[in-house]
């Protein structure tokens, strides 16, 4: 169940996009359009780095916009987080005048509105979506701002082979690129490094019921270290109980999408869980001061880094407008996609020389009595990511 100020969130982003609908932008405006998943199963993802984003927007919106010249109308659309529904509502926000378009935490939506503003130019940022593949099955308007699933996976696999662990059982689904690639390209890595896979299974996202699969894992003859899946809600959380009701209690690593408030939840029942992340608050750091000033804002913590993912794509934004000293949006995709060592919250971020999918810090985090605990910061060799 939503909680209580997500739905305040949602009721909110829902009022805003009906009011700047009617809007249509000045000569000094700039209009982003943000299709995301305020409702369905993204919405866990999109609303907190939506939220972060609108932060950035108030602030520089308060310095006089973009560049301090172009003032941002943030038109907000609910894709409920279907694919077919990204693309109606991307359409109408390029209808609208956007000349930025911002897409869900996802790959599939984020490609059906790309194959939109890809023929016009328009450059486009997924929330947090972290598929690889997601900037070339667009074209080159299209950028990616979280650590990459490829990125995601050698950080993990170089953790566990830090460890000691020796033999993985990888579980994906086919149903997202997300869950079907992450956990195979960990295995990758855990084999370039001396691991093996001894197992594979999959599941269907939504399925309620994993006994097949703790069966399978029961019954294998070589015995994982650990489990690898990229599994998240509400199939994570149904797996691990499942898993640990069955009596398995081999170590389960996964990514981003399980540092949660709902995981979180599951208390003891997670402990042990490796997920990654894209930032940690060290005492001092630039992420805890904007934990503090992004609770004073939205009234509530941060649940996750999707939050601060958010707040920096308004900062890319604005360093991408000031050195294109235009709104043009080309000149703006030109700007992002020479970006390197742009200072953010979480650390330096780079897009020059790469395939638009951000060079940045992965931080490993691990569950220990209810709670998410720093493990380590680290950006893997270029070497050891294995290609989309």
């Amino acid at each position: 169940m939503p909680s209580l100020h997500r739905l305040h969130r949602a009721a909110l982003c829902a009022a805003l996009s009906g009011i700047a609908a009617v809007s249509t932008a000045s000569a000094e405006e700039i209009i982003i359009g943000a299709a995301t998943a305020q409702t369905g199963g993204l919405a866990p993802y999109d609303q907190p780095a939506l939220a972060g984003l609108r932060m950035s927007i108030d602030e520089l919106n308060a310095k006089g916009g973009l560049g301090g010249k172009y003032t941002v109308k943030l038109l907000i659309k609910d894709t409920r987080s279907d694919t077919a529904q990204t693309a109606t509502v991307a359409q109408e926000l390029i209808d609208a005048g956007a000349k930025v378009m911002i897409t869900p935490c996802d790959a599939d939506p984020s490609i059906s509105a790309g194959q939109l503003t890809q023929p016009l130019g328009i450059p486009t940022l997924t929330l947090c979506g972290s598929a690889p593949v997601l900037t070339g099955a667009v074209g080159d308007v299209m950028f990616g701002t979280y650590p990459a699933d490829n990125v995601q996976a050698t950080a993990v696999a170089d953790f566990a082979v830090s460890e000691g662990k020796k033999k993985v059982f990888l579980l994906t689904s086919p149903d997202s690129t997300y869950t079907a690639n992450l956990p195979e390209y960990f295995g990758k890595v855990f084999e370039k490094k001396g691991g093996a896979v001894v197992g594979r299974g999959t599941f269907t996202m939504g399925q309620p019921d994993f006994s097949a699969e703790i069966t399978n894992i029961k019954g294998l003859a070589d015995k994982p270290d650990l489990i690898m899946t990229a599994a998240y809600e509400p199939d994570f959380p149904a797996f691990i109980q499942q898993l640990r009701g069955a009596g398995v209690t081999i170590p389960v690593y996964g990514a981003d999408a399980i540092g949660t408030p709902t995981i979180k939840a599951l208390g003891k029942l997670v402990d042990g869980v490796v997920y990654t992340a894209a930032g940690y608050a060290e005492p001092g750091s630039k992420l805890e001061a904007f934990n503090a000033a992004f609770t004073k804002y939205a009234g509530h913590a941060p649940e996750s880094t999707y939050e601060v993912n958010g707040y920096e794509i308004g900062l890319i934004l604005d360093q991408a407008v000031k050195t294109a000293g235009s709104d043009d949006p080309k000149a703006i995709r030109d700007a992002i996609a020479n970006l390197k060592d742009f200072e953010g919250i979480t650390g330096k971020i780079t897009y020059a020389g790469t395939d638009r999918m951000p060079l940045r810090p992965v931080a490993l985090m691990r569950y220990d009595g209810g709670e998410g605990k720093h493990v380590e910061t680290l950006i893997p060799a270029a070497a050891d990511v294995p290609a989309p």
